[in-house]
């Protein structure tokens, strides 16, 4: 049987992940993981897509989509930021630990994308992204440039087919490496590896209620999304109320969606709770006096993967 991968585009929807004098991550990324697919079904590699237009899943929904159709790898194209513009460039791809086939992968891949240009940042491991961590096949998160480098836009843009290449020849690579899949012309009639893999390599726990939506596809990043800007200090200015602050991480008409995202994050330690006094079931973790204090709670959930906004609340004293 053909080797089985999906492609996730990173972000989508209302969440435009990483943003820099207009361009959006989620558009660069859509425009790539489309090219990419399209090479690796022309080397009949069965493709499927976490996403092909401009919609937004969340990480719980993508690493649920793959596992449920049972393909053999799961890699996710993004783009990175730094805090300030044109602070660092390169490629690098993050694994949920560094061992087994997609290490390899990981590894081909940033070799290839050098060749057209980039820097080489390598391969490190984050066990702690969604999408790495509840896929059960090798999964792979590759970041293909920072955003906010002028340099890696440029190469971004002008070598854009040499990098849909590179990525997808860093995936063959290993796959024939590994006698999984043979280039045009080196087949023959006799049956092809069968893909055992490292399954559930990406999982340190039990894996059985990953399918829930949270709200966005966030990943680690070294800059916030500027999206999502904490809310202005002047809120704090009020004589007749106390403020309280915390980081909201998803809303949602189900109430079931709500409750297991609860359980993932009180599973990892967030004081999360859920607040049911509007139409929307919300999901916040913390209740801070100080605005510093959410917003260092809202740094850790996105070191975790989480999507996030830091919301506040009045009470009239």
């Amino acid at each position: 049987m053909p080797v089985s991968i999906m492609l996730d585009a990173g972000h989508g929807g209302r969440d435009p992940g990483a943003v820099y004098n207009g361009r959006q991550e989620k558009d660069d990324v859509l425009k790539l993981v489309l090219a990419i697919g399209e090479i690796l079904q022309n080397s009949e590699i069965d493709v499927e897509y976490t996403r092909t237009t401009d919609i937004y899943e969340t990480p719980f929904q993508k690493a649920t989509e793959a596992n449920e159709a049972g393909v053999d790898f799961f890699i996710s194209i993004h783009r990175n930021s730094s805090p300030l513009a044109n602070q660092y460039m390169g490629v690098e791809s993050l694994i949920y630990n560094l061992s087994g086939i997609k290490y390899e992968m990981a590894e081909n891949i940033n070799a290839q994308l050098e060749t057209v240009g980039f820097k080489d940042l390598g391969v490190k491991a984050r066990p702690n992204l969604v999408v790495l961590r509840r896929t059960k096949m090798p999964a792979i998160l590759v970041e293909v440039g920072f955003i906010n480098s002028d340099s890696d836009n440029t190469i971004f843009d002008k070598n854009f087919n040499d990098i849909a290449q590179a990525i997808a020849d860093g995936i063959l690579d290993t796959l024939e490496e590994k006698g999984l899949w043979k280039p045009e012309g080196a087949r023959n009639s006799s049956t092809e590896s069968e893909f055992s893999g490292d399954s559930r390599e990406n999982s340190s726990d039990d894996d059985s209620n990953s399918e829930f939506p949270g709200t966005s596809d966030s990943v680690e990043r070294t800059m916030p999304n500027t999206n999502s800007q904490p809310p202005s200090n002047s809120e704090n200015r009020s004589t007749a109320s106390t403020v309280t602050y915390s980081v909201q991480i998803g809303a949602f008409r189900n109430p079931a969606y709500a409750r297991r995202l609860l359980n993932e994050l009180t599973e990892m330690d967030f004081p999360a709770r859920i607040d049911d006094s509007s139409q929307y079931d919300r999901v916040l973790v913390g209740q801070f006096d100080v605005l510093n204090d959410a917003a260092m709670m809202e740094r850790r959930l996105k070191q975790s993967g989480y999507p996030t906004v830091i919301v506040s609340f009045s009470e009239e004293v």
